[in-house]
């Protein structure tokens, strides 16, 4: 199969153009050498307009040797079978044929072109093996360099071949190593957008229902005229509650937004703001909304890596916010269960569970992307014994180079849980320590009876925002 020539342009010709130069510079070289061997040489008109029929036809047959290499070689080789015999004037005919040779071999018709060579070998050695003694016209000297010459244009020919094979597979691969290297760039641009978005949405999704629900109970509660004090000490406590949303809101959006300035990284960096460190004011503010938030905490603690912790954390976040807006529970109970190379996240409420054969919303599509991100695993669904759970699972070194395991470092430090801000307590500030029991009345409680292990959602195409599914 030929190889695809190059396109026109960068001051080279195009492969017509080519061709007849060729063809016209051998049939300049044919006709001069034929006309200095004529003033040596004399013969009939008719042989010599024979002749210069043949050259013409001979040297014009290159212009298509491209397109038709194996074609074009038996033409020439045909003239020159005719014209030797015919003229007395010898001209170099026999380039034609040789450079058509050469083509039939760099074009990839190597079987064509080694049975031309070797009947123009044999036709050649016989016609001259037929000679009477004294009249050969070749010796066998000649012979054997004839051979050698038709070789060296076959094998040359198909070195060619290779070499032009060989730059085409190269040029090939840049273009695909290319084409790779965009769609690359292009799908990595694409995950740092969805990434982006599901932080957004987190964080937005989150603050606004818990803002939503609690001036939607402020609004309640006055809309039953309370007495002047009672009412205002309700919407003071919703404009409190309110505020503190909203500013941890702000918080974090700011060190969401504050990853894209930061061009000159490496590599992108988390919030260093949200954390399972910061699980007890996110319950706090899930209990200002209304919600009965537990939590229970087994296992020793260990410090996570900042992706990891931050996946943990926004786990629990989408799960308190579908609680909150989807699910009208009431009670919901938060178990994190440290092992020795996993944490399993378990958030369990008693609300009425998600509609049977509705699609799941965006935001548990997204919590299980960010489990699967760090090599863990999350579930979702309705629980046997009524209301909903998420089961999630997160390696403490997620795969590749992240590091050494927390749990197999035994020298002496401080406590891996970080510190808290002064604040009121909240339910993760009374878990128990790694040497000592749940203290009684506390509102750590013990997990609830095992209601079987929910299957994963299948995915399903996104939903809006306003109104979504879990």
């Amino acid at each position: 199969m030929p190889l695809p020539l190059r396109a026109p342009g960068g001051g080279r010709p195009s492969p017509r153009a080519a061709d007849a130069l060729v063809a016209g510079v051998v049939l300049l070289v044919v006709a001069v050498w034929t006309l200095v061997s004529a003033r040596y040489a004399s013969e009939p008109a008719v042989r010599t307009a024979l002749g210069w029929a043949l050259v013409l036809v001979g040297c014009g047959a290159l212009y298509l040797r491209r397109r038709q290499p194996v074609a074009v070689a038996v033409v020439t080789l045909l003239t020159c079978v005719v014209y030797y015999p015919l003229s007395a004037q010898d001209g170099p005919l026999m380039i034609a044929f040789a450079l058509a040779l050469y083509t039939t071999a760099a074009e990839g018709r190597f079987a064509a072109a080694v049975a031309l060579a070797s009947v123009t070998l044999l036709a050649v050695g016989l016609g001259e093996i037929r000679q009477q003694p004294g009249h050969r016209q070749i010796d066998d000297t000649s012979l054997a360099m004839l051979a050698g010459w038709l070789i060296s244009l076959v094998a040359v020919g198909r070195a060619q071949r290779t070499r032009i094979a060989y730059l085409h597979e190269v040029e090939q691969r840049a273009l695909a190593a290319e084409r790779e290297q965009e769609a690359r760039a292009r799908q990595g641009a694409t995950e740092e957008r969805l990434r982006i978005a599901r932080e957004v949405h987190d964080v937005l999704g989150h603050s606004i229902s818990l803002i939503n629900v609690q001036s939607g109970a402020a609004l309640h509660r006055l809309g039953k005229g309370p007495a002047p004090e009672a009412g205002l000490a309700t919407a003071t406590e919703a404009l409190e509650a309110v505020k503190a949303t909203s500013k941890d809101a702000l918080r974090e959006l700011r060190a969401t937004l504050g990853m894209l300035r930061r061009a000159d990284e490496a590599t992108p960096t988390v919030p260093a703001t949200s954390g399972l460190a910061l699980l007890g004011d996110l319950t706090a503010r899930a209990r200002s909304a209304g919600l009965d938030v537990r939590t229970h905490v087994t296992g020793d603690p260990v410090p996570l890596p900042p992706p990891v912790d931050l996946a943990a954390y926004r786990i629990v976040q989408e799960s308190l916010t579908n609680a909150t807006r989807h699910a009208r529970a009431g009670t919901v109970l938060v178990i994190l269960d440290w092992g020795a190379d996993a944490v399993r996240l378990r958030i369990a409420d008693d609300g009425a569970g998600a509609p049977e054969g509705r699609p799941l919303g965006s935001g548990i599509r997204g919590m299980t992307e960010r489990a699967r991100a760090f090599g863990g695993e999350l579930t979702a669904a309705n629980a046997e014994g009524g209301g909903f759970l998420v089961d999630a699972r997160l390696p403490l070194t997620p795969p590749g180079p992240q590091g050494p395991n927390p749990r197999s470092e035994s020298r002496p430090g401080p406590d891996p849980r970080p510190e808290r801000r002064p604040g009121p307590p909240s339910a993760s500030d009374r878990r128990p320590g790694p040497e000592a029991e749940p203290r009684p009345g506390s509102d750590s409680v013990a997990p609830p009876a095992p209601r079987g292990r929910p299957s994963s959602p299948p995915p399903a195409p996104p939903t809006a925002s306003e109104g979504e599914p879990r």
